[in-house]
């Protein structure tokens, strides 16, 4: 039954039937979750805080600066000098024999291009783009296994977590389509969520790479706490982020020209 659903199956749901509208009243979205009036605006009250939605009288709507995922191929070309600057300044942190992990994402992807072949390393990735373009580099290649996601091209969901949950690496290098105090690291999809969860699990360092686009402005789905990051690299960011963000203990780096 709808009502005995998890709270976060409720939340993809109550977003669902956001969607497309003006917003619902609160009656509307209890009597189409087959759940108590008490507890809908729980959870309504929980999302507000996290940014993914606006209670308004009676009822609620999407809030409206809600970061969408852009084709791959998009992805690519946006931001691309700052990208560029990211992927170095990640790159510097990567050292000879390390054990990485490659996540989806186009800065990481440059990363991944930028990788000498003379390091020795053990790349693991759920990124096919990633995977391709290390596939002759030399280096000890993992790829994580999953249900291949065609608008990020990676691997994600539930299987590749018998892959994940057996390794260690040094450094996972991770993307995102959000970030914000609140709510953390943000994207599109559950699955691709889970997988990044997943390996933050297992890695001695996480080091996010987003550019200023992602700043401040929340996804869909939490895939991490501010709490899960060691190390942001970015190409600017304002002093009152900056300054929350190293409140939670997280390392900044700004990318130099």
């Amino acid at each position: 039954m709808v009502g005995r659903m998890l709270p976060t199956e409720r939340e993809s749901r109550i977003l669902a039937l956001l969607t497309g509208t003006q917003g619902r009243s609160v009656h509307e979205l209890a009597e189409a979750l087959a759940v108590s009036m008490a507890t809908l605006r729980r959870d309504l009250a929980d999302m507000e805080r996290r940014h993914l939605l606006t209670r308004v009288h009676g009822g609620a709507t999407l809030t409206p600066a809600r970061r969408v995922e852009p084709l791959f191929a998009a992805k690519e070309t946006e931001n691309r000098e700052a990208k560029e600057r990211i992927a170095r300044a990640a790159l510097a942190l990567v050292e000879e024999h390390d054990t990485i992990y490659l996540d989806g994402g186009s800065t990481v992807l440059m990363l991944a291009r930028l990788l000498p072949p003379h390091r020795d390393l053990t790349v693991v990735t759920n990124s096919l783009m990633a995977a391709s373009a290390l596939m002759e580099a030399g280096h000890r290649l993992i790829l994580v296994g999953g249900e291949y996601r065609a608008l990020a091209r990676t691997l994600v969901g539930p299987l590749t977590a018998h892959v994940i949950r057996a390794l260690n690496v040094n450094r996972a290098f991770m993307g995102t389509i959000g970030l914000t105090v609140a709510e953390g690291m943000t994207t599109t999809d559950t699955n691709e969520a889970f997988t990044k969860e997943q390996i933050m699990k297992r890695a001695t360092q996480v080091i996010l790479l987003a550019d200023h686009t992602k700043i401040g402005v929340p996804s869909f789905t939490c895939s991490g706490r501010i709490e899960d990051i060691d190390t942001l690299i970015t190409d600017q960011i304002g002093d009152s982020f900056r300054e929350a963000l190293e409140g939670h203990g997280v390392e900044v780096i700004l990318a130099g020209p």
